[in-house]
């Protein structure tokens, strides 16, 4: 998704507006989606307790899966979306 930000943006006149008014462009939508990630992907959340999430590894990986699974409530979704983004089955567009 990352790097269909600048084509998206390029493309569709009315797209890469958005953006800019919305984000302040493809780089800070960029560092805004990473910053998230990284914000809240490694952070322990998604166990309810020690035992659910499990060791250090397990943790993360819990952590990761439930920043995934938060996508859809985040305020850049629907660039996701535009960009192609269906689900995290390793494609894109759905192929």
């Amino acid at each position: 998704t990352l790097d269909a930000l600048p084509k998206l943006h390029a493309d569709d006149q009315k797209i890469g507006a958005w953006i800019d008014a919305t984000f302040g462009g493809v780089r800070a939508l960029t560092r805004a989606i990473l910053r998230d990630f990284f914000r809240f992907a490694f952070d322990g959340s998604g166990g309810d307790n020690f035992f659910d999430a499990g060791s250090c590894i397990d943790g993360r990986l819990t952590s990761a899966w439930n920043w995934c699974s938060q996508l859809p409530e985040k305020p850049f979704y629907i660039v996701f979306t535009l960009a192609g983004f269906t689900s995290f089955d390793g494609s894109l567009g759905g192929s």
